[in-house]
């Protein structure tokens, strides 16, 4: 290991205790490095640092909350259709895995059961299989909480644990069409993560392993590059499951096993965590799961903290997606919603997965205007004005909590 590995190998199990002392596990963490941790790099005072296994990273364009929530600034979208890597969120349950897991990518193993022939196959193995690259939506199902008034515990997103990348990987339906196809009538896949657990206790407690429906299937991809470079330990590398159209939790990190089967993982995180709970209420597996994502869109300049617009043409742009959904149009409206324009879908159309660009230029003189965007998926489900209340502050997609105030002068 280089002397630049190490450091940032000490760097980055100093965040992961800060990270789990949040959960009762900071004893864990620090019983993982036997030296102290390296001082973070410069960043201006009012920020937090990157950790290490993140300070490749832009740390202008992000927002740290913490060592395992790292934001996009709204300012740092711009105009791009693709998100790069270096401004992409991150958002991690458990801490990363040690960077040795990079040093031999096609060795790493999965295991895949639930199969005619299940078996552990190497990432070299997969790659004999097929290829493809889809364009997707990798977002937070808590994007949008900041906005909530009642504060639900959780990091306050606003719209930067979203972004659009492009994964190349292999089919998963190609990997069960090579083990002799589904064993029995499977109804959900289950993608177990290779994070370290920590020991004595319940490894359902903690274990990130998440179960989707099988309808799902004919869109995953078991991926190893991200947006053309090798998928990095921030992100999931050197393997991760993807599933297109669901929120970023379905689609795990350093993926080590695929289950397929008749009944959802009895893990915490599925069983109890990430389900649409009534306020007030406690969580459980009767919930609706934080699966598919919804509708939604948001103005990605000009903003608000670039000072005051020159009255006359502006020209309004952002985002907009219908998670597995087709974007059919958006509007924006300069005055909460009383009267909508048509916006323009611009750039490339990635894919039924992936997010359009939009824009639309207004003719505003000097004043104070609200300005939100409302989009229309393919199926006419149209982005609603208010979120729907829970205790998660899970799946906001309301156009007026994602609204700018913008003044023009």
């Amino acid at each position: 290991m280089s002397h630049n590995d190490l450091i940032a190998r000490r760097r980055m199990l100093g965040g992961a205790a800060t990270a789990l002392g949040a959960i009762g596990l900071s004893g864990w963490a620090q019983a993982q490095t036997s030296t102290p941790t390296a001082p973070a790099a410069a960043v201006p005072p009012a920020a937090k640092p990157l950790p290490a296994y993140a300070a490749w990273k832009n740390p202008a364009a992000m927002v740290v909350h913490s060592a395992t929530t790292i934001e996009t600034r709204r300012s740092a979208f711009g105009t791009g259709l693709i998100t790069p890597a270096q401004q992409l969120y991150i958002r991690n349950n458990l801490p990363a895995p040690n960077a040795s897991i990079l040093e031999q990518r096609e060795a790493w193993t999965i295991s895949l059961e639930g199969v005619k022939q299940p078996r552990s196959m190497t990432l070299a193995e997969l790659k004999t299989l097929g290829l493809e690259t889809v364009a997707t939506v990798l977002q937070c199902s808590g994007n949008g909480r900041g906005f909530f008034p009642s504060k639900p515990s959780g990091t306050p997103w606003t719209v930067g644990a979203a972004g659009c990348v492009l994964w190349t990987g292999v089919p998963l339906r190609n990997v069960v069409a090579a083990l002799g196809g589904l064993a029995d009538d499977a109804k959900f896949i289950t993608g177990t993560g290779g994070e370290k657990l920590p020991e004595g206790i319940d490894p359902l407690s903690v274990v990130v392993e998440r179960s989707v429906p099988i309808k799902a299937l004919d869109d995953c991809l078991l991926a190893w590059d991200m947006n053309g470079e090798p998928l990095s330990l921030a992100h999931g590398g050197p393997l991760r499951l993807i599933v297109p159209g669901y929120q970023g939790v379905n689609n795990i990190k350093y993926i080590k096993r695929l289950a397929f089967g008749s009944s959802e993982s009895k893990a915490k995180i599925m069983a109890h965590g990430y389900r649409i709970t009534p306020p007030g209420a406690q969580s459980g597996p009767e919930q609706e799961s934080v699966w598919e994502m919804n509708v939604k869109s948001w103005i990605n300049g000009p903003l608000p903290e670039a000072g005051a617009v020159k009255a006359g043409l502006v020209q309004l742009h952002g985002v907009a997606f219908g998670g597995s959904k087709a974007i059919a149009r958006v509007e924006v409206s300069t005055d909460d919603g009383k009267t909508w324009h048509p916006a323009r879908l611009t750039g490339p159309d990635l894919g039924r997965f992936a997010w359009r660009q939009f824009a639309v230029a207004l003719k505003l003189p000097a004043g104070n205007y609200q300005v939100a965007s409302r989009a229309v998926d393919s199926a006419g489900n149209v982005q609603p004005a208010e979120r729907l209340e829970n205790a998660h502050g899970y799946n906001n997609n309301s156009w007026r909590d994602h609204a700018i105030q913008l003044t023009v002068a």
